[in-house]
């Protein structure tokens, strides 16, 4: 097994890190307060006759270079919007991640779909052209692109293999605020992008999500999917098919907007932070930090080590338990199973016993079987997740440093 090869020493005194779960990691303020009080005096708080939402939706759109963005009531929400854009047939298949949040999966079922897992790459924890090629068929609709972590998928081969099947490109942004690809903002590169700003977040409203896209009847299917599919300013509105009420609030509004302010220096902060701890941990021996391409930038929702088993056996799990003696409360595996473990996509619980649209699927579209998820395994396995926000000082970045390389000697 290898070690370093000289003693360290565990850290004396512990350092409070800053969290994006209070007012220590989160760049909250008078500025929201101002905007927020502005909302409430201005007494509309309702988005359809408010001005705040709108302000956001046209000031977001010109950040990651968007035609059209609509605000949501969260990223579930927003994914759910653009879901609603594939026109799904029940049955019919959508391709996403192994690793990814409910709140990415359960619209699909609403919709009627099936998610179709893809494998990932085991150091990006990203789904890849040839993952996703493997799991195509004449039912495929749709392909869910997630940048982990704030790390952008190799997107060019995506979408070429996307057009070449004719297949929308739903890109999960959550995590990935101001990444980029080539350069170009994630989001603007498949033919919708959904964004959250949920609690931590790089913007927050508690909860919230952005929907943007560069196609005219993207546009107008997720204003109307958001609006219950009535036709605002149309010359003779009605509700024009099934849709729910996803609309943000003005009091959401008003604090994204003064949030936006804030996002470059939130994640300028953050790509600072996180290359500095790249500097002082690279020499360790097993341990491999965030893989990320040349022509790409990492957002650093989280910063993400990569434990090699072979070297460490004990891996993820046991460094987490040494860091947290330390204070710093990493999560090893991410989470603790791939999303088609969990018991709705297990037992198909649905709609009561029915099963559906589980019940139209293929075998192939349910196979979970582990030889299929080769990079999904030895991803969560090997992947340790450290808290990080933009409040992090270089003293912060010091002190995880050496108790990563303490624990790092330990295994």
């Amino acid at each position: 097994m290898s070690q370093i090869s000289v003693a360290i020493d565990k850290p004396v005194t512990k350092i409070e890190l800053p969290s994006d779960q209070d007012i220590s990691g989160r760049t909250l303020g008078q500025e929201e307060i101002d905007m927020v009080s502005k909302a409430i005096l201005s007494g509309t708080l309702t988005s359809t006759k408010g001005e705040f939402t709108r302000a956001l939706e046209s000031k977001f759109a010109d950040t990651v270079g968007a035609k059209f963005c609509y605000a949501t009531s969260s990223g579930t929400s927003a994914l759910h919007v653009a879901f609603s854009c594939l026109g799904l047939e029940p049955g019919d298949e959508v391709i996403t991640t192994s690793i990814t949040d409910m709140g990415a999966l359960s619209p699909i079922l609403f919709q009627g779909g099936i998610p179709v897992f893809a494998d990932v790459d085991p150091h990006s924890y990203n789904i890849t052209a040839e993952t996703i090629a493997a799991r195509i068929t004449p039912r495929t609709k749709g392909i869910v692109v997630t940048h982990l972590f704030g790390i952008p998928c190799e997107m060019d081969e995506i979408m070429e293999l996307a057009r070449t099947h004719g297949l929308i490109v739903i890109e999960d942004c959550a995590q990935a605020f101001l990444a980029e690809y080539k350069g170009r903002q994630v989001g603007t590169i498949g033919d919708i992008g959904c964004f959250s700003m949920q609690q931590g977040k790089h913007i927050t409203t508690g909860e919230g999500g952005l929907v943007v896209t560069n196609k005219p009847e993207h546009a107008r299917n997720s204003f109307l999917f958001i609006n219950k599919a009535w036709g605002y300013g149309d010359e003779n509105p009605d509700h024009y098919f099934n849709a729910l009420n996803y609309r943000m609030c003005e009091l959401q509004g008003a604090v994204a907007l003064a949030q936006l302010d804030k996002l470059q220096g939130v994640v300028d902060s953050r790509r600072a932070t996180a290359a500095l701890l790249d500097s002082m941990i690279a020499d360790i021996p097993g341990i491999s930090t965030p893989a990320v391409e040349d022509h790409s930038k990492h957002s650093y929702w989280k910063y993400c080590l990569h434990i090699d088993t072979e070297d460490h056996p004990d891996g993820a799990p046991k460094m987490g338990t040494l860091l947290r003696e330390c204070g710093i409360f990493s999560a090893p595996r991410y989470i603790q199973k791939p999303a088609f473990r969990c018991q709705v996509f297990a037992d198909q619980k649905t709609l009561g016993s029915s099963r559906f649209p589980f019940n139209l699927a293929s075998e192939d579209a349910v196979d979970y079987s582990d030889e299929l998820f080769p990079g999904t395994l030895e991803a969560l396995e090997g992947v340790l997740v450290l808290p990080w926000n933009e409040k992090y000082t270089d003293e912060h970045v010091a002190y995880i440093a050496g108790a990563i390389r303490w624990a790092a000697s330990q295994l």
